[in-house]
């Protein structure tokens, strides 16, 4: 197996041949893609088909400029299908005056994990994952957040939210050395779909080795009576939100050998790890995605769908959509929104979505969402 020092090629060079070997990985120009193994059944929104139930002719999208091979998510540590539902929520308990406390504690770890076939990354980690945890929480709640510092380079935790500013995870305001741990304390405003990274210096280098996670608090329907089904319908685990298919997506990019130049693209850390284990859909529920752009070294990334439009709220923040009927957005880096789309009305198939920054997507950020019927 290749270690990621061994991953000299410049992402031109990749696609400069058109053809492109890295040990086990390669970017394929026929129509024959490694077989996938199921990783078993993620719940209704995140269950994965087989690759090998993909026909010669969704393998040959983009020109079949996929890589090939498997990723070891045993040894990762974590897997991008789970990735789609795992919400880390914490533990909730009751406050004195009656509020509500959630706590979550998250530590970090320096460990290689594996991006694309065969191309291993040192990656600064939360909790042992890229993205970390998708932190979720209920607007009003107090919040508690640990970090715990295993690695060997200061680091902290800068929320994207209201707080207090020695709260913030900047130098001098909860930037941590290695062995320290500091508590991050504050109210969960406003609601929205939000992220967090560390803040330690050098940012780029920080936040390009994987120090970054989803942060989604849920509106409190009982302060949005004008919109209070909307509001209810985004607030986890109430029966207007169990209808909704709810996916957890971070678009970012790895630089393999540190020249300022990301070599590989994805959502949710593995190339086309969506591609060869395409999400099933149903198509008589509505889909809900959490979608955050983290990509260092490029200033724009995007998200386009296929054959289907859908409604925007940048920045999650509002009850109404930003952006009605739109098939494509477009994010800065620590943009974020949330997209809402049905299958409903269409015949059960594979649909693409991918960045339309085609470079992006032969580089591996680029899916299918496999809409059926009903899962079996």
């Amino acid at each position: 197996m290749l270690k990621w020092a061994q991953t000299a090629l410049s992402r031109r060079s990749l696609l400069g041949g058109g053809v492109a070997a890295l040990g086990a990985t390669s970017i394929c120009t026929s129509t024959t893609v490694a077989q996938e193994t199921h990783s078993g059944n993620h719940g209704a929104a995140a269950s994965a088909a087989k690759s090998d139930d993909i026909a010669p002719a969704h393998r040959a999208a983009h020109g079949s400029m996929i890589t090939v091979g498997t990723v070891d998510s045993a040894r990762n540590g974590f897997d991008p299908m789970s990735m789609l539902t795992d919400w880390y929520t914490g533990e909730l308990s009751e406050l004195p005056d009656g509020g509500k406390l959630r706590s979550f504690e998250i530590t970090v770890e320096e460990k290689e994990i594996e991006i694309a076939p065969g191309v291993m990354f040192p990656a600064w980690t939360y909790n042992g994952r890229v993205p970390g945890p998708a932190l979720r929480a209920t607007e009003g709640e107090r919040l508690k957040i640990k970090l715990i510092n295993n690695g060997s380079h200061p680091h902290s935790l800068h929320f994207h939210g209201i707080h207090a500013a020695r709260m913030d995870g900047v130098p001098g305001a909860g930037v941590i050395g290695p062995g320290e741990e500091f508590v991050y304390e504050f109210t969960a405003k406003p609601f929205g779909c939000h992220l967090y990274h560390c803040h330690a210096l050098p940012l780029a280098r920080h936040i390009h080795k994987g120090m970054y996670g989803l942060f989604v608090i849920d509106p409190d329907p009982t302060r949005h009576l004008d919109h209070l089904e909307v509001a209810k319908s985004r607030l986890l685990g109430s029966p207007e939100n169990a209808r909704w298919q709810e996916m957890a997506m971070v678009m970012n990019a790895f630089d393999t050998n540190f020249d300022g130049e990301n070599e590989f693209y994805a959502c949710n850390t593995v190339a086309h790890c969506y591609a060869k284990e395409p999400i099933k859909v149903i198509k008589g529920r509505p889909v809900r995605i959490y979608l955050v752009n983290i990509v260092e070294f490029d200033p724009i990334n995007s998200f386009h769908l296929h054959a289907n439009f859908f409604d925007y709220y940048d920045q999650g923040t509002t009850l109404t959509p930003t952006l009605k009927t739109v098939d494509l957005i477009v994010q800065c880096q620590a943009q974020r929104g949330i997209l809402e789309f049905t299958f409903e009305e269409h015949e059960p198939g594979l649909y693409m979505f991918h960045a339309h920054q085609s470079e992006f997507t032969e580089l591996g950020w680029m899916g299918m969402f496999d809409v059926v019927e009903a899962l079996s």
